[in-house]
């Protein structure tokens, strides 16, 4: 099951990244855009990771307040689960 989980890990967060890099560059060239909600939903799928990296990376959607405040609570709520769930497995 671990190994199963680091698999999706990494392809949702390779995913998203790729999302992202596609949606800067058609940015650049005037091409259409990556809906916000599918980024968004990306990161809400495990690939918030790659979507901060990417932010930073691509310099993309960083000047965007409601993504950007999006993504933080995206960031916020998975990191409370994550923290709830490694609590419940230590008791």
């Amino acid at each position: 099951m671990f190994e199963i989980a680091v698999a999706y890990l990494a392809l949702i967060n390779a995913a998203t990244f790729t999302a992202f890099a596609l949606d800067k560059r058609a940015a650049v060239r005037g091409a259409w855009r990556t809906p916000e909600r599918r980024l968004l939903m990306l990161a809400a799928m495990g690939g918030t990771p790659a979507a901060l990296w990417a932010q930073q990376i691509l310099r993309h959607k960083t000047k965007k307040a409601p993504f950007r405040t999006s993504l933080w609570a995206i960031f916020a709520v998975q990191a409370g689960l994550l923290a709830w769930a490694a609590y419940r497995l230590a008791r």
